[in-house]
């Protein structure tokens, strides 16, 4: 297959993947055991087994009474149930008390059900006759509004498994089972290259031109966000030697390498030579068929694997979130799937306001705003050049026409895929 210019081998953003994915060497991923206060967001190296039952004891979830729940199925508004108020429970104490059938104890929410207790009355459905007597005006079942112990978790039970990344709800699900120390994977080391004669430092001021660097930036922060450690190792002429020293000192000390910029055609085109040159396999397609995105290329040097991305911001986030991401993903041990798109982002759906043409063939991703309206939300697309950088600040996220579209109507509900 060959692109407008000429190229061959363009191929589809998930035979690329496919191929990176299968040349990647099974390797031992380094682990460690951190504070739980460090744990968000990093991979799980073992499987979390809760080493007790949570809750460990059963409890209220109301305020109101415990209660035998047999004693209270007669009970309504005009023939209540007559029970006897023998105590009552106090939180963080166990009860001094064992509830006899006929009576009911006072508790509050998260308190401690007293034995023979199996049920708890709200206090919305008592009335108090005198200090010792209460009316149930509405019956309550066994286990009505009460957590029984290990109904969270059972002791031996696995919480979160291998592979897992740490969310806050794990963090907090940790600190129930009173588990504060947690073993993760080391986070992978991703090196950022930038090339180009006309690039310079983002603090220089250009001179006619020239463009600040704004690739390693944006890598950067989707490298962090993705759980990896970003390394700018700085900016390169577009000089073979010089931008080959650089891939090769990077591969010392990284699980990745990212070059930004040199993969459009012409004459500075030196990163796919270099990846083939270095080899071992070398250089793995160049050209995905994706829009932003299609000089991506893509290869694998001892082991690491390398890319070789677009010089347009727009493009670099797209081969990021598409191909990217879920190599990332892999080396830094995150074992569950990206969604069916192969991006990991919240989708919201919402109708689209014009009509889009497209390229069938070609994956095209497309900015938009999303606008409330009275019949409901509205994707607007926002049409402009990858190279713009301004327009994915002012976008809240992309649709995706398919390879086998020519476009999309207006009118029709789109998924819109939400930046982080």
């Amino acid at each position: 297959m060959k692109d407008m210019l000429g190229r061959e081998h363009i191929i589809t953003r998930n035979n690329a993947l496919e191929l990176i994915m299968s040349g990647l060497p099974e390797r031992k991923i380094p682990s460690k055991v951190v504070d739980i206060d460090e744990a968000l967001g990093r991979i799980c190296s073992e499987d979390i087994i809760s080493g007790e039952d949570l809750p460990s004891f059963a409890r209220s979830t109301v305020d109101g009474y415990a209660v035998m729940a047999a004693d209270t199925f007669s009970a309504s508004d005009t023939m209540p149930a007559y029970l006897t108020l023998s105590g009552e429970v106090f939180m963080g104490q166990p009860p001094a008390m064992m509830l006899a059938k006929g009576c009911a104890v006072k508790i509050p929410t998260g308190g401690m059900l007293p034995e023979g207790a199996d049920a708890v009355v709200m206090f919305e459905h008592v009335q108090i006759v005198d200090s010792a007597m209460l009316e149930i005006m509405k019956p309550v079942g066994p286990g009505g509004n009460v957590i029984q112990r290990a109904e969270d978790v059972r002791r031996g039970e696995i919480v979160l498994t291998k592979g897992h990344r740490m969310r806050p709800q794990d963090i907090g699900a940790c600190a129930g089972i009173g588990l504060t120390n947690i073993a993760v994977h080391e986070k992978p080391v991703v090196s950022i290259i930038s090339t180009g004669d006309e690039i310079i430092p983002a603090a220089n001021k250009p001179s006619s031109g020239q463009i600040r660097d704004i690739n390693s930036y944006l890598l950067k922060g989707m490298i962090t966000n993705a759980g990896g450690t970003a390394r700018k190792q700085g900016i390169f002429r577009d000089d073979y030697n010089e931008i080959r020293r650089a891939v090769e000192e990077s591969m010392e000390s990284s699980d990745m390498v990212l070059l930004s910029g040199g993969t459009s055609v012409g004459t500075k085109d030196l990163i796919a030579g270099i990846i083939s040159d270095i080899g071992n396999p070398g250089m793995l397609f160049h050209g995905v068929s994706l829009k932003p995105g299609k000089p991506l290329i893509g290869g694998i040097i001892r082991g690491i694997p390398v890319f070789g991305l677009p010089g347009h911001p727009a493009a670099v986030s797209i081969c990021f979130e598409l191909v990217i991401l879920p190599v990332l993903d892999r080396l830094a041990g995150h074992h569950e799937m990206l969604s069916s798109t192969g991006m990991a982002k919240p989708v919201v759906k919402a109708k689209l306001s014009k009509n889009i043409a497209s390229t069938q063939g070609r994956e095209e991703h497309v900015r938009v705003k999303l606008e409330e309206r009275e019949d409901g939300l509205w994707a607007i697309p926002v049409i402009s050049k990858s190279g713009l950088i301004t327009t994915m600040v002012k976008t809240e996220g992309t649709i995706v026409i398919p390879l086998s579209l020519n476009g999309i109507e207006q009118g029709q509900m789109v998924d819109v895929r939400l930046f982080r």
